[in-house]
């Protein structure tokens, strides 16, 4: 049974301009999830973002502690966490909220051989608190959870259909869309849709990343059948 990670920004869960929570916008995701895992029969984790609440680079450039502001950031994520798994069970579809911080009752703290008996038990596992450490994104999260439960593909939902030579939104059509990408390629150009520090290890661990439009959650299955969506790094 293929196991696979899915990276959701923060943003998703928030009202129209990507801020608070927005209970239909958490309704809908969940309810996609849950289709896909009725359709697939895949193990899948989750690792949410926190921008929608806060991110600890909003801080940058001022004199509050840059290691106190993402420790906030990464509380942010578990919130979101917190309403993802609600919405989950609401569906029928079981669901388990891990931490890299401790803070029982709210969420259990992150083993990853219970991880993995969690997923192999059918559940989705969600994973927040990023590392658990100041200075990492999300995305370094999510690729290393990936790598250590053993998850055969990354699944990054972002704002654009995919990795672009350039920024679709100031360059419009003269933007090209990669279907595939290697990560050398990728790191050589600086093409940002993950921090460096997650390409790298993805490299390293040879891990696939397909990165496509958020607006797409209900094409998992079809991603997961090999149709082209997105861009597949590799």
């Amino acid at each position: 049974m293929k196991r696979v990670l899915l990276k959701l920004s923060g943003e998703l869960l928030g009202n129209a301009n990507g801020k608070g929570l927005s209970l239909a916008s958490i309704k809908k995701i969940a309810e996609h999830i849950s289709r896909i895992k009725t359709k697939k029969e895949i193990q899948l984790a989750i690792v949410v973002g926190g921008g929608n609440i806060l991110r600890g680079k909003e801080f940058s450039g001022t004199d509050f502690n840059g290691a106190v502001a993402d420790s906030m950031g990464m509380i942010g994520t578990v919130i979101n966490g917190l309403a993802l798994q609600e919405a989950l069970e609401k569906t029928g579809t079981p669901a388990r909220l891990m931490t890299s911080i401790r803070m029982e009752p709210s969420a259990e703290f992150y083993i990853r051989k219970k991880a993995i008996a969690y997923l192999e038990s059918g559940n989705v596992v969600i994973f927040s608190g990023g590392t658990g450490n100041p200075f990492f994104t999300t995305d370094s999260a999510a690729v290393l959870r990936a790598c250590e439960t053993d998850c055969s593909l990354i699944l990054k939902a972002t704002h654009v259909d995919g990795i672009y030579d350039r920024d679709p939104k100031k360059h419009g059509k003269k933007a090209k869309l990669y279907k595939e990408i290697t990560y050398k390629e990728a790191l050589a150009k600086d093409l940002r849709i993950m921090d460096s520090t997650a390409f790298a290890l993805a490299w390293r661990e040879g891990k696939q990343i397909i990165v496509f439009n958020e607006k797409n959650l209900s094409a998992i299955p079809d991603i997961l059948e090999g149709k082209k969506i997105g861009t597949l790094v590799k």
